[in-house]
Protein backbone atom coordinates (compact mmCIF):
# COMPACT_ATOMS: atom_id res chain seq x y z
CA UNK A 1 0.00 0.00 0.00
CA UNK A 2 3.12 2.41 0.84
CA UNK A 3 5.10 1.50 -1.96
CA UNK A 4 1.89 2.03 -4.75
CA UNK A 5 0.81 5.41 -2.80
CA UNK A 6 4.24 6.84 -2.81
CA UNK A 7 5.11 5.45 -6.51
CA UNK A 8 1.91 7.39 -7.46
CA UNK A 9 3.34 10.42 -5.48
CA UNK A 10 6.65 10.41 -7.55
CA UNK A 11 4.52 10.08 -10.41
CA UNK A 12 2.17 13.49 -9.76
CA UNK A 13 5.65 15.04 -9.80
CA UNK A 14 6.90 13.72 -13.00
CA UNK A 15 3.84 14.95 -14.18
CA UNK A 16 3.91 18.56 -12.67
CA UNK A 17 7.32 19.00 -13.89
CA UNK A 18 6.49 18.35 -17.36
CA UNK A 19 3.71 20.52 -16.78
CA UNK A 20 5.70 23.41 -15.85
CA UNK A 21 7.55 23.04 -19.14
CA UNK A 22 4.00 23.01 -21.32
CA UNK A 23 2.70 25.74 -19.28
CA UNK A 24 6.53 27.53 -20.47
CA UNK A 25 5.63 26.95 -24.48
CA UNK A 26 1.92 27.76 -23.96
CA UNK A 27 2.48 30.77 -22.60
CA UNK A 28 4.97 32.18 -25.56
CA UNK A 29 2.03 30.53 -27.85
CA UNK A 30 -0.43 32.86 -26.32
CA UNK A 31 1.44 35.73 -26.79
CA UNK A 32 1.61 34.64 -30.59
CA UNK A 33 -1.68 33.71 -31.16
CA UNK A 34 -4.44 35.92 -30.23
CA UNK A 35 -6.28 35.38 -32.83
CA UNK A 36 -5.83 31.62 -32.59
CA UNK A 37 -6.87 31.84 -28.90
CA UNK A 38 -10.09 33.61 -29.62
CA UNK A 39 -10.95 30.78 -31.88
CA UNK A 40 -9.86 28.04 -28.86
CA UNK A 41 -12.34 29.99 -26.69
CA UNK A 42 -15.15 30.03 -29.02
CA UNK A 43 -14.56 26.76 -29.40
CA UNK A 44 -14.49 25.85 -25.57
CA UNK A 45 -17.72 27.82 -25.22
CA UNK A 46 -19.76 25.46 -28.16
CA UNK A 47 -18.19 22.55 -26.28
CA UNK A 48 -19.84 23.47 -23.10
CA UNK A 49 -22.92 24.64 -24.85
CA UNK A 50 -22.75 20.66 -26.30
CA UNK A 51 -21.82 18.90 -23.39
CA UNK A 52 -24.45 20.80 -21.12
CA UNK A 53 -27.07 19.50 -23.01
CA UNK A 54 -25.93 15.39 -22.40
CA UNK A 55 -28.83 13.97 -20.88
CA UNK A 56 -29.66 12.54 -17.57
CA UNK A 57 -27.28 9.97 -16.48
CA UNK A 58 -26.88 7.63 -13.56
CA UNK A 59 -24.93 7.98 -10.50
CA UNK A 60 -21.66 6.24 -10.40
CA UNK A 61 -21.73 2.85 -8.34
CA UNK A 62 -20.64 2.84 -4.36
CA UNK A 63 -21.49 6.17 -4.35
CA UNK A 64 -25.59 6.09 -3.80
CA UNK A 65 -24.71 9.10 -1.33
CA UNK A 66 -23.12 11.20 -3.92
CA UNK A 67 -19.74 10.34 -2.68
CA UNK A 68 -17.56 6.59 -1.47
CA UNK A 69 -17.39 5.72 1.99
CA UNK A 70 -13.96 4.13 2.89
CA UNK A 71 -13.50 1.92 6.03
CA UNK A 72 -10.62 -0.63 7.43
CA UNK A 73 -8.40 -1.47 4.95
CA UNK A 74 -9.02 1.20 3.02
CA UNK A 75 -11.73 -0.88 1.22
CA UNK A 76 -14.85 0.92 0.13
CA UNK A 77 -18.45 0.46 1.05
CA UNK A 78 -20.38 -0.79 -1.53
CA UNK A 79 -23.46 0.83 -2.78
CA UNK A 80 -25.79 0.80 -6.02
CA UNK A 81 -25.72 3.79 -8.37
CA UNK A 82 -27.58 6.49 -7.79
CA UNK A 83 -30.45 6.42 -10.15
CA UNK A 84 -31.52 9.04 -12.68
CA UNK A 85 -33.52 11.76 -10.91
CA UNK A 86 -33.21 10.14 -7.11
CA UNK A 87 -32.15 12.25 -4.06
CA UNK A 88 -28.77 11.10 -2.30
CA UNK A 89 -29.29 8.70 0.14
CA UNK A 90 -27.18 9.17 3.34
CA UNK A 91 -24.84 5.67 4.08
CA UNK A 92 -25.27 3.40 6.32
CA UNK A 93 -24.30 4.53 10.33
CA UNK A 94 -21.16 3.36 11.81
CA UNK A 95 -20.96 1.33 14.59
CA UNK A 96 -20.97 3.53 17.93
CA UNK A 97 -17.06 2.95 18.17
CA UNK A 98 -15.85 4.52 14.97
CA UNK A 99 -16.29 7.88 13.91
CA UNK A 100 -17.69 9.04 10.60
CA UNK A 101 -15.91 11.66 8.56
CA UNK A 102 -17.33 13.12 5.52
CA UNK A 103 -15.30 15.80 3.13
CA UNK A 104 -16.12 17.43 0.77
CA UNK A 105 -13.91 18.10 -2.00
CA UNK A 106 -12.44 19.98 -4.93
CA UNK A 107 -9.51 18.95 -6.40
CA UNK A 108 -8.31 22.28 -7.61
CA UNK A 109 -8.81 24.21 -4.37
CA UNK A 110 -5.87 25.41 -2.67
CA UNK A 111 -7.40 24.92 0.65
CA UNK A 112 -8.73 21.60 -0.11
CA UNK A 113 -4.73 20.59 -0.44
CA UNK A 114 -3.87 22.32 2.45
CA UNK A 115 -5.87 20.46 4.52
CA UNK A 116 -4.91 17.14 2.56
CA UNK A 117 -1.29 17.81 3.26
CA UNK A 118 -1.66 18.67 7.02
CA UNK A 119 -4.36 16.29 7.91
CA UNK A 120 -4.01 13.52 5.61
CA UNK A 121 -1.91 11.18 7.54
CA UNK A 122 -4.07 11.25 10.45
CA UNK A 123 -7.05 10.85 8.30
CA UNK A 124 -4.99 7.35 6.90
CA UNK A 125 -4.26 6.33 10.33
CA UNK A 126 -7.47 6.71 11.59
CA UNK A 127 -9.07 4.71 8.68
CA UNK A 128 -6.09 2.05 9.12
CA UNK A 129 -6.85 1.11 12.70
CA UNK A 130 -10.72 1.41 12.15
CA UNK A 131 -11.10 4.43 14.71
CA UNK A 132 -12.87 6.50 11.86
CA UNK A 133 -14.21 5.95 8.27
CA UNK A 134 -13.65 8.76 5.45
CA UNK A 135 -16.41 9.54 2.89
CA UNK A 136 -15.19 11.29 0.00
CA UNK A 137 -17.50 13.56 -1.83
CA UNK A 138 -15.92 15.13 -5.06
CA UNK A 139 -17.36 18.19 -6.38
CA UNK A 140 -16.43 20.89 -9.24
CA UNK A 141 -16.47 24.49 -8.08
CA UNK A 142 -13.36 25.59 -9.68
CA UNK A 143 -14.09 24.21 -12.93
CA UNK A 144 -13.59 27.91 -14.31
CA UNK A 145 -10.49 28.20 -12.58
CA UNK A 146 -7.90 26.12 -15.10
CA UNK A 147 -7.38 27.98 -17.49
CA UNK A 148 -10.30 26.64 -19.69
CA UNK A 149 -9.58 22.95 -19.35
CA UNK A 150 -12.78 22.26 -16.49
CA UNK A 151 -9.59 20.16 -14.92
CA UNK A 152 -12.18 20.25 -11.64
CA UNK A 153 -14.98 18.37 -13.17
CA UNK A 154 -12.67 16.05 -15.31
CA UNK A 155 -10.78 15.38 -12.16
CA UNK A 156 -14.07 14.61 -10.20
CA UNK A 157 -15.08 12.68 -13.27
CA UNK A 158 -12.22 10.88 -12.52
CA UNK A 159 -12.23 9.54 -9.23
CA UNK A 160 -16.28 8.88 -9.84
CA UNK A 161 -14.54 6.30 -12.59
CA UNK A 162 -12.44 4.94 -10.00
CA UNK A 163 -15.16 4.58 -7.71
CA UNK A 164 -17.22 2.85 -9.92
CA UNK A 165 -14.49 0.39 -11.28
CA UNK A 166 -11.36 0.38 -9.06
CA UNK A 167 -12.87 1.18 -5.65
CA UNK A 168 -10.63 -0.59 -3.63
CA UNK A 169 -8.23 1.78 -4.97
CA UNK A 170 -9.76 4.67 -4.59
CA UNK A 171 -7.89 6.43 -1.44
CA UNK A 172 -4.83 5.91 -3.34
CA UNK A 173 -6.46 7.55 -6.46
CA UNK A 174 -7.37 10.41 -4.11
CA UNK A 175 -3.48 10.68 -2.30
CA UNK A 176 -1.60 10.97 -5.36
CA UNK A 177 -4.10 13.69 -6.89
CA UNK A 178 -3.24 15.58 -4.04
CA UNK A 179 0.48 14.81 -3.34
CA UNK A 180 1.84 17.41 -6.42
CA UNK A 181 -1.64 19.13 -6.89
CA UNK A 182 -2.09 21.93 -9.85
CA UNK A 183 -2.38 25.09 -8.73
CA UNK A 184 -5.50 27.11 -9.09
CA UNK A 185 -5.59 28.99 -12.50
CA UNK A 186 -3.51 26.54 -14.73
CA UNK A 187 -4.35 23.57 -16.94
CA UNK A 188 -4.00 21.25 -14.25
CA UNK A 189 -3.50 17.17 -15.44
CA UNK A 190 -4.89 16.34 -18.72
CA UNK A 191 -6.83 13.33 -19.17
CA UNK A 192 -3.63 10.93 -20.25
CA UNK A 193 -1.86 12.38 -17.00
CA UNK A 194 -4.70 11.73 -15.00
CA UNK A 195 -4.96 7.87 -16.20
CA UNK A 196 -1.13 7.83 -15.86
CA UNK A 197 -1.69 8.85 -11.64
CA UNK A 198 -4.18 6.22 -11.65
CA UNK A 199 -2.19 3.46 -13.25
CA UNK A 200 0.74 4.64 -10.77
CA UNK A 201 -1.63 3.85 -7.75
CA UNK A 202 -2.44 0.76 -8.65
CA UNK A 203 -5.70 0.82 -10.22
CA UNK A 204 -7.49 -1.83 -11.74
CA UNK A 205 -9.61 -2.27 -15.22
CA UNK A 206 -7.31 0.66 -16.62
CA UNK A 207 -9.18 0.21 -19.90
CA UNK A 208 -12.47 0.68 -18.63
CA UNK A 209 -11.13 3.70 -16.58
CA UNK A 210 -9.72 5.32 -19.50
CA UNK A 211 -12.73 4.90 -21.75
CA UNK A 212 -14.83 6.23 -18.70
CA UNK A 213 -12.22 9.35 -18.13
CA UNK A 214 -12.07 9.99 -22.35
CA UNK A 215 -15.84 9.62 -22.65
CA UNK A 216 -16.44 11.70 -19.47
CA UNK A 217 -19.03 9.41 -18.61
CA UNK A 218 -20.15 10.99 -15.05
CA UNK A 219 -19.82 14.68 -16.07
CA UNK A 220 -23.59 15.23 -15.84
CA UNK A 221 -23.28 13.81 -12.25
CA UNK A 222 -20.69 15.34 -11.23
CA UNK A 223 -22.28 18.99 -12.11
CA UNK A 224 -26.12 18.05 -10.23
CA UNK A 225 -23.97 16.13 -7.05
CA UNK A 226 -22.32 20.23 -7.48
CA UNK A 227 -25.62 21.25 -7.35
CA UNK A 228 -26.93 19.15 -4.98
CA UNK A 229 -24.11 19.96 -2.13
CA UNK A 230 -24.26 23.46 -2.65
CA UNK A 231 -28.40 23.95 -2.30
CA UNK A 232 -28.29 21.12 0.42
CA UNK A 233 -29.54 19.68 2.62
CA UNK A 234 -26.59 17.28 3.32
CA UNK A 235 -27.82 13.96 3.88
CA UNK A 236 -27.66 12.25 7.48
CA UNK A 237 -25.82 15.57 8.66
CA UNK A 238 -26.78 18.25 10.35
CA UNK A 239 -25.21 20.46 7.48
CA UNK A 240 -27.44 22.76 5.37
CA UNK A 241 -25.58 22.98 2.78
CA UNK A 242 -21.94 23.40 1.18
CA UNK A 243 -20.72 27.05 1.28
CA UNK A 244 -16.51 26.20 1.16
CA UNK A 245 -14.28 23.73 0.33
CA UNK A 246 -12.93 21.86 1.86
CA UNK A 247 -16.13 21.31 4.20
CA UNK A 248 -15.87 18.46 6.83
CA UNK A 249 -18.43 16.72 8.65
CA UNK A 250 -17.71 14.60 11.72
CA UNK A 251 -20.71 12.45 12.69
CA UNK A 252 -22.93 14.92 11.48
CA UNK A 253 -21.69 17.98 12.76
CA UNK A 254 -19.60 20.37 10.82
CA UNK A 255 -16.01 21.13 11.91
CA UNK A 256 -15.41 25.03 11.61
CA UNK A 257 -11.67 25.17 11.61
CA UNK A 258 -10.25 28.42 13.04
CA UNK A 259 -6.42 27.92 12.22
CA UNK A 260 -4.58 26.68 8.86
CA UNK A 261 -5.81 23.16 9.14
CA UNK A 262 -4.13 22.83 12.06
CA UNK A 263 -4.25 18.68 12.46
CA UNK A 264 -4.20 18.91 16.57
CA UNK A 265 -6.86 21.35 16.30
CA UNK A 266 -8.88 18.93 13.87
CA UNK A 267 -8.25 15.57 16.15
CA UNK A 268 -9.29 17.26 19.22
CA UNK A 269 -12.91 17.90 17.28
CA UNK A 270 -12.71 14.23 16.49
CA UNK A 271 -12.24 12.98 19.63
CA UNK A 272 -14.90 15.47 21.19
CA UNK A 273 -17.04 13.75 18.50
CA UNK A 274 -15.98 10.22 19.27
CA UNK A 275 -16.61 11.04 22.80
CA UNK A 276 -20.55 12.23 22.18
CA UNK A 277 -21.20 9.12 20.05
CA UNK A 278 -19.62 6.95 23.54
CA UNK A 279 -21.57 9.01 25.81
CA UNK A 280 -24.82 8.27 23.61
CA UNK A 281 -23.91 4.67 22.76
CA UNK A 282 -20.80 3.30 25.35
CA UNK A 283 -19.20 0.39 24.07
CA UNK A 284 -14.50 -0.10 24.15
CA UNK A 285 -14.17 2.46 21.41
CA UNK A 286 -10.67 3.32 19.26
CA UNK A 287 -11.14 7.11 19.28
CA UNK A 288 -8.45 8.83 17.33
CA UNK A 289 -6.02 10.33 19.17
CA UNK A 290 -5.38 14.16 19.56
CA UNK A 291 -1.54 13.29 19.50
CA UNK A 292 -1.41 14.77 16.08
CA UNK A 293 1.37 16.24 13.80
CA UNK A 294 1.90 19.56 14.22
CA UNK A 295 1.40 21.66 11.49
CA UNK A 296 4.00 23.22 9.30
Amino acid sequence: MSESREAARERARELRAEHRKRDRRRRFGITVGVIGGILVAGLVITLVFITSARPATRGPQNMQSDGLKIGEGFTAVRTPALAIGDSPVASEPNPSDVVDIQIYYDYLCPNCGAFEERNGDQLREWIENNAATVEYHPIAVFTAKSAGTQYSLRAANAVACVAELSPDQFFAYHEALFADQPEENTPGYDDDELLAIAKAAGVEHLGNVEKCIDTQRFRVWVNEATQRALAGPIPGTEVASIASTPTIIVNGEEFKYTTAFDPNEFAQFVARAAGQSFSDNPTPTPTPTTTATPAP
